[in-house]
């Protein structure tokens, strides 16, 4: 029997659609509108995509976009100079640098110079610590949506078994945390795991971001398990480029019991879960109730 595929792209759209609701009431009663600021330097054209989309997507919900496009050769003085000023601007809520960072600039400086309460992407070194001790954090967004998509699949994620593969300081540490504060039984998994498919096959809640293209087949994943499938990878086949998954989906779809598809599954929730994050920190700055739903 084939897995319900869990469908991002919806998902994400029902996200953007109660922060626009919080923004629309926030201005309304407390004469509040969110601001995010995006910071490029540099033209990498992926990086620049993002943050057109970023920018299309605050300005949709009703939130402020402040967009900050430096030049490549920009000193790293400058950028922390900028990230200052934003800092101290009431306007901006959030404030967001997009990585990667020309090679030049240190990327760990950059992200713990921005006001941990700002830090939408739940990268600061004061919001992985939070995290870390079970104390409220800005999380960070992929694994946050990955959350939100697991609590509206399941319910209760307590006392599941949940095995995470990958160890990035982006989604599978702070998966690992998430899914600890909901009382499973988390296990990090990663490329040197020794028996990874014994320890793959025992999930109900098997997370995949290991950034290996289908490195997962069906037969590593436990019947009915959940499948949240983080990976996106560029590959070539029958002469066509194509994006697939950490997880074999042919295979994996006969056997999980819900999966996320690649494209159109964890991707659109990442966007959906910064504009939570500011809409979140724009109320914790203001001391407002945070919004129910879109925090961890």
């Amino acid at each position: 029997m084939s897995a319900k595929r869990i469908d991002g792209k919806a998902f994400a759209a029902d996200v953007r659609a109660q922060v626009a609701t919080h923004v629309a009431r926030l201005k309304e009663e407390n004469g509040l509108t969110p601001g995010l600021a995006v910071v490029l330097v540099g033209e990498d054209p992926a990086s620049q995509v993002y943050v057109k989309n970023k920018g299309i997507q605050t300005r949709e919900v009703g939130m402020n976009s402040f967009e900050h496009k430096l030049d490549a050769a920009t000193s790293e003085a400058d950028l922390l100079a900028l990230i200052a000023r934003l800092n101290a601007d009431p306007t901006v809520h959030g404030i967001l640098v997009q990585l990667p960072l020309p090679g030049h600039l240190d990327s760990d400086l950059v992200i713990n110079a921005i006001d941990p309460a700002k830090d939408v992407d739940g990268f600061h070194i004061s919001n992985v610590g939070l995290l870390g001790t079970g104390q409220k954090a800005m999380v960070p967004c992929t694994p946050l949506g990955c959350l939100m998509m697991l609590r509206d699949h399941l319910g209760s994620l307590s006392g599941l078994d949940a095995v995470v593969v990958g160890r990035s300081n982006i989604v599978g540490k702070p998966m690992a945390q998430l899914l600890l504060a909901e009382s499973c039984t988390v296990t990090i998994a990663h490329s040197r795991t020794k028996n990874l498919a014994e320890v793959c096959k025992r999930a109900d809640i098997l997370v995949a971001a290991v950034g290996r293209p289908e490195m997962i087949p069906g037969d590593w994943v436990k019947p009915g398990a959940t499948v949240i499938d983080v990976g996106i990878n560029r590959i070539e086949r029958d002469g066509k480029t194509k994006l697939v998954g950490d997880v074999d989906f042919a295979s994996a779809v006969e056997v999980a019991g819900a999966i996320t598809p690649v494209p159109g599954g964890v991707g659109p929730m990442t966007i959906a879960c910064l504009l939570a994050n500011t809409l979140t920190a724009c109320c914790r700055a203001h001391g407002l109730a945070e919004p129910e739903g879109l925090t961890a």
